[in-house]
């Protein structure tokens, strides 16, 4: 009977070893929901790289977790964040954008923000001087990732008598002005200087930039992963490291913490 107690008692203290394990290993971990977005987070010979790539990675590190990179479709962002599938939604993420009318910062709970940015319109290089405003663009076929700040800017520009093509990615947008299919595309200005004019879409040009915007990172409500973030990108300001690895995608001169943001 002694024999057979021992032999229960040492089955329940392995099984529970092997649920502290898999809880700590869960916990160890921050998975980031992504799109292709350069220089924010984007692959280079197969591993992900880019500002955004690399600041979570540090903060990762500060904090002792294994950072991993979830390529998401952008339109259901929230549901993946809400369903556990990732831990933040940490991709060049626009916190003053709204979502069908409702902010963003009541989605999801925001980061400090730390980059900011602003929408540009996106058109072919002769067609400047036509689409180089606002109004210009009433009644027009625009193009912008589906679910991002963009898309609700570009449903403003083109009006009632105008048409939205979404796209799953920013980066497809450049391929609807190039092949005539829409007047323009409304885009992150952080994207389109290093796209527009080069490469492939050496014909198109960014005709003006809208609003400025900030960029933060979202978590699902109540966690609280936030605030060690938070903790964790203030020391990478304050010692350099953010402005290093800034400097490195070319986006230093947008870079700026700012505490008081996403707080209740």
């Amino acid at each position: 009977m002694k024999k057979i107690v021992c032999l229960i008692l040492v089955a329940v203290m392995l099984v529970g070893a092997l649920l502290v394990t898999a809880s700590c290993g869960r916990s160890k971990k921050l998975i980031c929901g992504v799109t292709e977005y350069d220089p924010m987070n984007y692959r280079k010979d197969g591993e992900w790289v880019g500002f955004d790539t690399e600041f979570a990675k540090a903060v990762g590190e500060k904090l002792g977790l294994e950072v991993e990179f979830q390529m998401i479709n952008w339109g259901r962002k929230f549901d993946e964040l809400n369903s556990g599938a990732i831990d933040a939604i940490w991709n060049g993420f626009t916190a003053t954008a709204s979502e069908d009318g409702v902010a963003r910062i009541d989605l999801c709970d925001m980061s400090y923000s730390y980059m900011l940015n602003t929408q540009c319109v996106v058109v072919k290089t002769s067609r400047v001087s036509e689409l180089s405003s606002a109004d210009a663009l009433a009644g027009k076929t625009l193009a912008a990732e589906s679910g991002s700040a963009g898309e609700e800017e570009a449903l403003g520009l083109a009006g009632d008598n105008g048409e939205i093509i979404g796209v799953i990615a920013q980066i497809n947008a450049f391929l609807e002005v190039k092949s005539g299919a829409v007047d323009g595309a409304v885009i992150d200005l952080i994207l389109a200087r290093e796209i527009a004019g080069t490469g492939d879409y050496s014909d198109l040009s960014i005709a003006f930039e809208l609003d400025p915007e900030v960029y933060a990172i979202g978590f699902k409500k109540g966690n609280s992963l936030r605030n060690d973030v938070n903790k964790a990108m203030v020391e990478l300001f304050e010692d350099g490291t953010l402005l290093q690895i800034a400097k490195k995608y070319g986006v230093d001169d947008t870079l700026l913490l700012d505490t008081s943001f996403g707080k209740k």
